[in-house]
């Protein structure tokens, strides 16, 4: 799993909405309208997570939760954690 350079996570984040980079990693804040809705958000990443083992670094907030990818073990961002922000993505539209 080689990192990607910063044009790639670039035309990767151009497709997927409300995501950013800065500090080698790639972030996404979500509002939901409920407490609830947003741990059950989390609960639904995190099996995915499981399966894929690639897991986000979150924090959670009164309605609000935001997601981090980064691959600790490589220092940056790599193509799983472009799987994962669309894993998201597929779970904030289902």
């Amino acid at each position: 799993m080689a990192l990607l350079s910063l044009s790639e996570i670039q035309s990767e984040l151009d497709h997927l909405d409300g995501w950013s980079y800065s500090d080698n990693a790639i972030h996404k804040k979500i509002t939901f309208d409920s407490y609830m809705a947003g741990i059950q958000f989390v609960n639904q990443l995190a099996e995915t997570a499981e399966k894929l083992n690639h897991h986000p670094d979150l924090t959670v907030g009164w309605c609000k939760v935001e997601v981090t990818f980064t691959s600790h073990d490589q220092g940056g961002v790599t193509d799983q954690c472009m799987v994962m922000a669309r894993g998201v993505e597929a779970i904030l539209n289902s």
